[in-house]
């Protein structure tokens, strides 16, 4: 099951407790201190794995307890540090404070990392405290405690593009007939609930990731619908592919700019990212009549395509692959 936002509590190790302990052996008089310091309490640090893209694993444990350090022991044995506590998290995931809401990092690289909460301090042992005036200190310090955090992970979906368009719009069928991804296909409006990702192959062995999102509708930013909740996936695209059903009864430039309306009331950023705008369903009379009819309302080249009969699709990879490079 997909999720993009949890609340999460992280806590890391206390340090462990020195010892307070005096050198006990036969034939040696006045032994003294020798009680070692405490252990490091574990850390607890967020990292990313490629093989996640939900964070759906936090749902049901919530409270994360890094290991305490080993206290220390006689002969000045140092107590062991306590393992550290790593947590794995899709790419593309933003690390809060909550509810601050300051971001420690936004994890969008496979080789970030972060920690979020240090394990306290191991306390001394007696033998650190002794002096020349002090020789049998029976003083030692107990260890630190760890860091305690509240922490809100958002995940915003890693993709080179993106698809959006009104419901029913075609846009899994698409995303299947293109990638070996397999959402949900079906004739009624919201059949997608969540973002499907896939993998497209292009000329010259190149490679992009493209993303399914659930149908907008008028009013989506402020919740309409399905709302603004996943148009955050699409913030991080270097396209997007505005996907029209020209064989719907709403007419395709009212159908374009309810969608244009949206992403701009979304973010300014959103409105300014090239785009590519595909005519679908080309298999069906309607959408051809409406093609003739409004090819000269938009101001941009359209790309004819039948998602069901596959008809197109490869003029539309390779327009899509064109456009990337200039967004490197």
């Amino acid at each position: 099951m997909f999720k993009d936002e949890v609340i999460i509590d992280v806590e890391a190790g206390d340090g462990g407790r020195g010892c307070s302990s005096f050198r006990r052996e036969k034939y040696i008089q006045r032994g003294g201190p020798d009680g070692g310091n405490g252990g490091r309490g574990g850390n607890v640090l967020i990292t990313v794995s490629p093989h996640l893209n939900t964070l759906y694993h936090f749902v049901y444990q919530t409270r994360y307890v890094a290991e305490n350090g080993a206290p220390g022991g006689t002969n000045n044995k140092i107590g062991k540090d306590g393992r550290d506590l790593i947590l794995k998290v899709p790419p593309g995931t933003i690390v809060r404070n909550h509810p601050a809401d300051n971001i420690l990092k936004d994890l969008h690289n496979l080789d970030d990392s972060v920690m979020v909460a240090c394990g306290g301090r191991g306390g001394r042992g007696n033998k650190v405290f002794a002096t020349s005036t002090d020789q049998s200190p029976r003083r030692a310090d107990a260890g630190e405690e760890g860091e305690s955090r509240r922490l809100h992970l958002e995940l915003k979906l890693i993709a080179d593009i993106g698809l959006v368009g009104l419901p029913n719009a075609g846009k899994s069928t698409i995303l299947a007939s293109v990638s070996a991804a397999r959402p949900k296909i079906a004739a009624y409006p919201f059949t997608t609930l969540e973002p499907h990702l896939g993998i497209i192959a292009g000329p010259d062995y190149q490679t992009l990731v493209m993303a399914d999102l659930p149908g907008l509708i008028e009013g989506a930013h402020q919740g309409t619908g399905l709302g603004d909740k996943f148009l955050k996936h699409i913030e991080r695209t270097k396209l997007i592919a505005h996907i029209i059903d020209f064989s719907d009864p709403i007419p395709p430039p009212e159908a374009y700019r309810i969608i244009r309306q949206e992403l701009k009331s979304y973010s300014e950023t959103l409105a300014r990212k090239p785009e590519i705008v595909v005519a679908n369903k080309m298999d069906l009379p309607e959408a051809q009549a409406n093609l003739k009819k409004y090819r000269n309302k938009f101001r941009r080249n359209l790309i004819s395509i039948s998602g069901l009969k596959k008809s197109g699709l490869e003029t539309l990879v390779k327009a899509i692959f064109k456009k990337l490079p200039a967004q490197a």
